[in-house]
């Protein structure tokens, strides 16, 4: 009887858990695994035609990459032609990508860069899906300045409200407020904040600088519009981080800042040798849960900027769902799902490998 007891405490146990399992089963597990299986298709959303096999093909129209290095055009006389805007004229890249025997390998791809070498050549990258391209890119540039960024101002604001002074949960309240608001709603704010003629963050600058500074469109614009969304996702989800830092601090026992005061340790000192050793799981933590955050940007894109201008928002879950729903690809959409998951596995997996205990 009493081993009965522990038993029907775990039955009751998975019972509770059977609601929350069965809905990450049916939501989670079961559609990746069918973005999985539609990767290797080409599915699409309607469509007449039957589903095919169709093996790495998306995935190497996804990722395929080639380079080609690119002399001047001639004239005649044998001269390097000059544009008329002083520019090197260079063949076009139809000359190579298409009905090309010679670079057969180079079919169907466009231009995605390129670097100047010596006697006037350049270095060309070409991409065989461009816009897939600069979408890993964005993402890629958006987790590399938002991640660290957010952490550590979510570990400053963690820092300031961890004392003991009256009405210091206000603070708290204030911070952690962006959090509760719909990542929806608060994307419409900043866009009116954003907005090139009536907007407030252009009507403020104007003011500090009494007139001299000229109304920018930041979400119009392909150089700031990017970084305008960092700065929102940075103010938005920085108070959620911040009450993660905030539970690792009061984790550390406070005679270790006793003693650290008795030997004379400055606040820098006190930090370096105390605060932040005690907050090593929790840094995993939180950099772990920012970089899959950074990686799942999509809101904010499709309500401020729908990947414009000029493409220069374009993320890979923007991607995924635009061509997944609207260009009703299913089988890219999978594709640039299951890449995206791989990417975010492989940065996890680093990240824990860089951070394990090596006591």
């Amino acid at each position: 009887m009493a081993n009965s007891k522990p038993k029907n405490q775990n039955k009751v146990g998975w019972l509770m858990a059977l609601p929350a399992s069965g809905l990450i089963f049916l939501f989670l597990i079961v559609p990746f695994l069918l973005a999985f299986w539609f990767s290797f298709t080409n599915q699409r959303l309607i469509s007449p035609n039957p589903t095919e096999f169709v093996g790495w093909s998306n995935f190497s129209s996804l990722i395929g990459v080639g380079t080609l290095t690119v002399e001047p055009e001639k004239d005649a006389e044998g001269k390097t032609v000059i544009k008329p805007n002083g520019d090197i004229q260079y063949p076009r890249m139809r000359k190579f990508t298409r009905n090309n025997p010679d670079y057969e390998h180079l079919k169907g791809m466009r231009e995605w860069f390129s670097f100047p070498l010596s006697n006037d050549r350049k270095w060309v990258v070409l991409a065989r899906d461009k816009l897939f391209m600069k979408a890993l890119v964005n993402t890629i540039l958006f987790v590399l300045i938002v991640a660290p960024l957010q952490g550590a101002f979510a570990l400053l604001l963690a820092l300031m409200i961890n004392q003991k002074l009256p009405g210091i949960n206000i603070f708290r309240t204030i911070y952690f407020m962006p959090v509760v608001i719909s990542i929806v709603v608060v994307s419409i704010l900043w866009r009116f904040i954003y907005d090139g003629e009536n907007g407030l963050l252009n009507a403020m600058l104007s003011f500090f600088s009494f007139g001299l500074f000229e109304p920018v469109d930041w979400l119009g614009n392909s150089s700031t519009a990017l970084g305008s969304i960092m700065v929102m996702s940075i103010w938005q989800g920085v108070g959620f981080h911040m009450i993660i830092w905030l539970s690792g601090l009061q984790t550390i026992s406070g005679s270790l800042y006793e003693a650290a005061a008795l030997e004379g340790a400055t606040r820098w000192q006190t930090f370096r040798y105390v605060t932040w050793p005690g907050l090593k799981n929790t840094a995993v933590l939180i950099m772990v849960v920012i970089t899959m955050q950074a990686f799942a940007l999509f809101a904010q894109v499709d309500v401020m900027t729908r990947g414009g201008p000029v493409d220069s928002t374009q993320t890979l879950v923007f991607q995924s769902v635009q061509r997944g729903y609207e260009k009703q690809d299913i089988a890219g959409g999978s594709a640039i799902a299951v890449v995206l998951f791989l990417i975010v596995l492989s940065i996890s997996l680093i990240q824990r490998f860089l951070t394990r205990d090596r006591t």
